[in-house]
């Protein structure tokens, strides 16, 4: 049985964190296991609050997990806090699984600060070493390098640098350029570009944690780096094609797109 571990936060709304993660995994045909990290009360509208777990229950439910389960791959989302920050990499280092893929979420789509500002070198110092890849998006690789990526040359500079920071390898995401959307995926050998198609649509919600996971489960199903990226993103792609325009805001995408249309799922 192929198996993922998500490492991240709840979210009420059921369109990214935990609940994305989860939906991936199981779309893709890994069973997906969780250590929650944080709880937040959220929809497609924003989030309006969060609450962190304790170090301690962060890292129990990691033990629970590894002392019986084998883990293909380790996906970790939202990490708010330092002190979550370091008992993720002191259980990480001393399990050692054999992919981890980091999604450096900092910021909500509404704009709530999920990573604590004075966290953030935490999770620079601590997690990015651990990585196999880490995939952040413009905003957060402009965090990362401390200048505003906006085009491909600039993200290319900053995969580079991100690089330095301990990583194996680096995924800028540009979707939010104005033209088609771009991925620069970089192992410090070479450069690969990923192109997509721009989808007229605001029902994108979760679409970072469910790339993430998707990357974290064809690794866990035996691909290699670069092509569980390039698998993920053709999944991703046809998630946002097949989005649900649930709630008022910004929909979650589709995860079992491949298996019933979203007519099914928004029918009345």
């Amino acid at each position: 049985m192929r198996t993922g571990l998500t490492i991240a936060g709840s979210d009420s709304g059921g369109g990214a964190g935990i609940q994305a993660d989860l939906k991936t995994f199981s779309a893709l045909g890994v069973f997906g296991m969780s250590a929650i990290v944080s709880v937040t009360a959220q929809n497609t509208l924003g989030v309006r609050d969060v609450a962190d777990l304790s170090p301690k229950i962060i890292g129990e439910q990691m033990d629970a997990v590894f002392q019986d389960i084998p883990v293909g791959a380790v996906k970790i989302g939202m990490v708010s806090n330092s002190g979550a920050i370091d008992r993720i990499a002191e259980k990480l280092s001393f399990y050692q699984p054999g992919w981890i893929v980091l999604d450096p979420v900092m910021v909500s789509k509404s704009g709530y600060d999920l990573l604590k500002p004075e966290a953030r070198k935490t999770l620079t110092d601590r997690l990015l070493p651990l990585a196999s890849v880490v995939t952040p998006n413009l905003f957060e690789a402009s965090k990362l390098v401390g200048r505003r990526i906006d085009s491909i040359d600039g993200m290319h500079e900053a995969a580079r640098e991100i690089f330095q920071m301990g990583p194996k390898s680096v995924l800028v995401k540009g979707g939010h350029l104005l033209k088609e959307p771009v991925d620069i995926f970089y192992d410090g050998r070479q450069f690969h570009t990923f192109e997509g198609r721009h989808i007229d649509t605001k029902n994108t919600h979760g679409t970072g944690c469910t790339l993430s996971s998707a990357i974290a489960a064809y690794l866990a199903r035996g691909e290699k780096l670069k092509e569980a990226v390039g698998l993920a993103k053709d999944y991703v792609q046809g998630a946002i094609e097949h989005s649900l325009s649930l709630g008022h805001g910004f929909g979650p995408t589709h995860h079992f797109y491949r298996w019933y249309p979203e007519s099914e799922v928004l029918q009345k």
